[in-house]
């Protein structure tokens, strides 16, 4: 199997005034101590973190920070801001060098992005903007940025009920996502159950219904929950769904997207027939699983640019224009070009 990508209990911090900062640069420096960095490029993170965070503080309504172990790597820490602001009008002129924020430390978005190992970021004036960054140390490669996906818990809960796993190839991959029935542990216990039939299975080898049958059965004695599995072939251009329940699967375009068909159900209790169905995707297309805590009602289309972004920037900009605080959140995307597309 390939890389295995899985979930963990994102912790998401409001960036709201001065003392914000503080906390953001140290878990930042810890991540990347616990990850082997070295002091130069430990100070490198903090600074990147603390020059994102005051510019939350200076400019973003809702700005939000997420640090995390990058979910490709474990040898990586990556870094997730968003907000609700006014947006960049020029983005060009921002990245480059000698532009400056005015209120911040000074190193501006271009400092931001130099430090990083890499960096997307995307922005619409009236909506906000969505920066993510990835550090490794000098010696370690980038991740292949193919796949990643966020998780919020409703309200005050500190762990979420939804969750996701994925095996990852440069040709294949199979991801697996659950939302466990109610909020709280008894919900994560069950999407932790999924997760754990999900790995431990043969999901290369094993088709969409077969895997969603394995998920099922692990399921019996928790709350269960609804579960969908989808398989991209990034050589062939086509992606197999088999969904139970209320799990959104579609295949996003520039200009639309295509919802994936799921039976109703609740994975662990009671199914119908498990089906699956074929979809085309071209090397631009995105694959898209979310979780009823973020409302159907999106569109990318007309947010310019946005689905040539990394996987990341499209997952964070999906939680912030869709995600809704009165259920846990889950929204995973997987980049659909094939090496041959994507060289």
């Amino acid at each position: 199997m390939g890389e295995v990508i899985r979930s963990r209990d994102d912790v998401w911090t409001a960036i709201e005034d001065s003392s914000a900062i503080g906390a953001a640069r140290r878990r930042a420096t810890a991540l990347a101590e616990a990850a082997g960095f070295d002091e130069h490029d430990s100070g490198r993170v903090a600074l990147a973190v603390t020059e994102a965070a005051s510019n939350l503080i200076k400019h973003a309504v809702e700005g939000g920070m997420l640090i995390r172990v990058h979910p490709e790597s474990v040898e990586a820490v990556e870094v997730i801001a968003l907000d609700r602001g006014p947006g960049i009008q020029d983005l060009n002129r921002a990245l480059r060098d000698g532009y400056s924020t005015a209120g911040t430390l000074g190193v501006g978005l271009g400092g931001i992005a130099r430090m990083a190992s890499a960096h997307e970021v995307h922005s619409m004036p009236g909506r906000g903007t969505v920066l993510a960054m990835c550090f490794t140390k000098a010696d370690v490669p980038t991740p292949p940025l193919r796949v990643s996906g966020l998780t919020r818990p409703i309200g005050e809960e500190v762990v979420s009920g939804d969750a996701f796993a994925c095996a990852d190839s440069p040709e294949l991959a199979v991801i697996m996502m659950c939302d466990g029935l109610g909020h709280g542990e008894p919900a994560a216990n069950a999407s932790r159950q999924a997760v754990r039939a999900f790995v431990d299975g043969d999901p290369f080898g094993s088709s969409p219904a077969e895997t969603l049958r394995r998920v099922h059965r692990a399921l019996a004695g928790t709350r269960g929950g609804a579960v969908a599995v989808a398989r991209l072939d990034r050589v062939a251009g086509t992606v197999r769904y088999a969904g139970l329940g209320n799990i959104s699967g579609w295949v996003v375009r520039s200009d639309g997207r295509q919802g994936m068909i799921s039976v109703p159900g609740i994975a662990g209790h009671h199914s119908r027939t498990l089906r699956e169905y074929d979809y085309a995707v071209s090397p631009q297309s995105l694959v898209v699983l979310h979780s009823d805590g973020l409302s159907e009602r999106w569109d990318l289309s007309g947010m310019r640019g946005v689905t040539a972004r990394a996987p990341a920037v499209v997952a964070a900009t999906l939680l912030r224009e869709a995600g809704t605080r009165r259920d846990d959140a889950c929204v995973a995307v997987l980049r659909a070009a094939s090496p041959v597309a994507a060289a």
